[in-house]
């Protein structure tokens, strides 16, 4: 059960609603949350399958006794009365591609100093990976890391997937589905710490934060993930909004895409 706490007024009213709801409508199979700081700012970063994934990613949180404060693709903030629930609850509106994407860095930076879990997908939007292991991530929560010298905990999370499929817009809530999430152990960025925050630490931070969420995503599913990461420009794919998932698009040798199943 999650500990009593402190909480904006928006956040408590978002949490009374869903968290009950949650609890009816799925089954759980978590693990690792004493790997969740009990207490100081921290980056919770976790692998992207679904648009329904960041409910039990957050309730997953909110249980272990700290509540998330998400970056989140900025149009989600101008849905009617979720965005406005979003803004009032502290959450932080990412500006994807855009000359203001600094302004979610310096926010996440200054939650992350009040004591916040603070979290960051690394991967920016659900994977392209046609068999849904995390791809390639993108660089900000190393950067938001390798600033505040905080705690990285990578976390995996499947079964979302089975209620929306990715850019599926009808949900299958019956039966119920189990979400399955396990927390590892804070990433090793020490030796990158005082380091000029170069393009290649920043790469070298981002590949070991990848790695350590598909180790977890590995217990859970009970296989290996591909040798090769995939990587979306790679194929060809657009690194941000939806695409159309060609199944037949596998990894070509040479390509970054090499099958490694």
């Amino acid at each position: 059960m999650p500990k009593p706490r402190k909480l904006i007024p928006a956040y408590r009213f978002a949490a009374t609603l869903v968290r009950p709801t949650l609890r009816a409508m799925t089954r759980r199979n978590w693990s690792g949350h004493e790997h969740i700081p009990a207490e100081g700012g921290f980056v919770l970063c976790p692998n992207h399958i679904s648009y329904a994934d960041p409910l039990p990613f957050a309730h997953f949180a909110f249980d272990s006794g700290r509540e998330a404060y998400f970056l989140g693709k900025e149009s989600v903030f101008r849905v009617p009365v979720v965005g406005w629930i979003l803004h009032k609850a502290g959450q932080i509106p990412v500006y994807r591609e855009s000359g203001q994407a600094a302004t979610a860095f310096r926010a996440a930076v200054a939650a992350v100093r009040e004591g916040k879990c603070v979290a960051i997908y690394p991967e920016g939007t659900i994977t392209r990976d046609p068999d849904l292991w995390p791809m390639t991530g993108k660089t900000g929560a190393a950067r938001v890391a390798l600033e505040t010298r905080c705690p990285v905990i990578p976390v995996a999370q499947w079964g979302a997937q089975e209620i929306l499929a990715p850019y599926a817009k009808k949900p299958k809530l019956f039966p119920r589905k189990t979400m399955h999430v396990r927390a590892g152990p804070p990433v090793d960025l020490a030796d990158l710490y005082g380091a000029p925050i170069t393009t290649v630490v920043l790469k070298e931070a981002t590949e070991r934060i990848m790695a350590a969420i598909t180790r977890e995503l590995e217990v859970i599913r009970g296989e290996s993930a591909p040798a090769v990461r995939f990587d979306a420009r790679s194929a060809g794919l657009p690194r941000t909004g939806r695409f159309d998932r060609d199944r037949a698009h596998r990894r070509a040798p040479g390509s970054g895409e090499e099958s490694g199943r």
